[in-house]
């Protein structure tokens, strides 16, 4: 079993490192605490909006990503997140505005700029009358890559995403998770030098979504550059060197992770039950914190240092008082709102 473990490891590595292999070293580099990334601007948009008849789902949106960054959309279903992932691979034409990938137009160099990305889309679009594998190589017939290439790199990615005993099986044996792990590794199969995922976890399991993680990273530390859109709070943190929050079709706000939530939220959050004494006392003490109601429960945020509201409570004790760091989901409400959207 180990030595298994071991195949895996090596095979992983080789093709993580065939990936970077495609990249120059870049003349200046960026650090954000998170990764190293070029200071070459990879993907460019100015004023780029897509109409659909009336309804506006992307309204002239300003937006640059570098080479080997990791840059995360976030924002509630109807946002223009996926909307504007669509227009990079250019699988929507856009209305107005421009739109640039690698130097090249997506307007008229779409043909080009397809073969530099990989794309794991977020709705299941596998064939059904092909196995796991033959999904894979006949994949890799649009990207004209030999069958003795795609033969390897498929098996090299069918063991990373641990789907190596479902090579020969038709895509309707296998489980949601398994289908989304066959679609990101088909997207790497042709090795590209960007690569968008639209919310590429949904549906797996804890570990599954553990070992995406760790596959992003290493593609992050080869200095592929991504693109991801996530409803997972802790995905983006966790994953992304910059945030663009999206809400009614625009970019309202962008940062690192956590910069966001020192700029939005504070450093903590107090969680109580709507005890309107306890408020009254609060209000008090901290005249510039925000409270926002959810259900029965509050929230108090302020941007003052780690401890005071420990010592709030030292001298007006309650029950059923939560302490804890703020978080990218914080910043997510505050900006976007609480109310749930279809």
């Amino acid at each position: 079993m180990m030595g298994e473990h071991k195949k895996t490891v090596v095979a992983v590595a080789g093709l993580l490192w065939s990936i970077a292999a495609v990249f120059k070293q870049p003349r200046a580099v960026i650090s954000e605490g998170r990764g190293m990334f070029s200071s070459e601007v990879l993907i460019k948009a100015r004023g780029l909006t897509k109409k659909f008849g009336n309804f506006t789902a992307v309204n002239r949106i300003d937006f640059e990503v570098n080479k080997g960054e990791c840059v995360g959309f976030l924002g509630p279903n109807g946002a223009g997140k996926t909307t504007t992932v669509r227009m990079i691979y250019c699988f929507l034409p856009l209305t107005e505005g421009e739109l640039a990938v690698g130097g090249m137009s997506v307007t008229a160099q779409a043909r080009e700029i397809k073969r530099i990305i990989g794309v794991a889309p977020q709705e299941d679009n596998l064939d059904p009358d092909f196995t796991v594998v033959k999904n894979l190589l006949v994949y890799a017939r649009y990207f004209d890559i030999q069958k003795a290439e795609a033969e390897k790199r498929a098996v090299e990615l069918l063991r990373f995403f641990q789907l190596e005993e479902k090579r020969d099986v038709v895509i309707s044996e296998l489980s949601t998770g398994m289908k989304r792990r066959l679609i990101l590794a088909r997207a790497l199969i042709n090795e590209p030098q960007i690569l968008l995922l639209d919310e590429p976890t949904t549906g797996l399991d804890p570990q599954a979504r553990r070992t995406v993680w760790e596959g992003v990273r290493a593609l992050r530390r080869r200095g592929v550059t991504i693109i991801l859109t996530t409803h997972y709070m802790d995905e983006a943190a966790s994953l992304c060197d910059r945030l663009l929050i999206m809400d009614n079709s625009r970019i309202i706000e962008q940062g690192a992770p956590v910069e966001l939530v020192k700029r939005h939220v504070g450093e903590d959050v107090l969680e109580m039950d709507n005890d309107e004494n306890l408020l009254r006392a609060l209000k008090k003490e901290f005249p510039s914190a925000r409270f926002e109601v959810f259900g029965d429960r509050v929230h108090v945020f302020t941007d003052q240092p780690h401890g005071v509201f420990e010592n709030f409570l030292a001298k007006f004790p309650s029950k059923n008082v939560t302490i804890r760091n703020a978080n990218l989901e914080d910043v997510f409400l505050k900006l976007t709102g609480k109310g749930l959207r279809d």
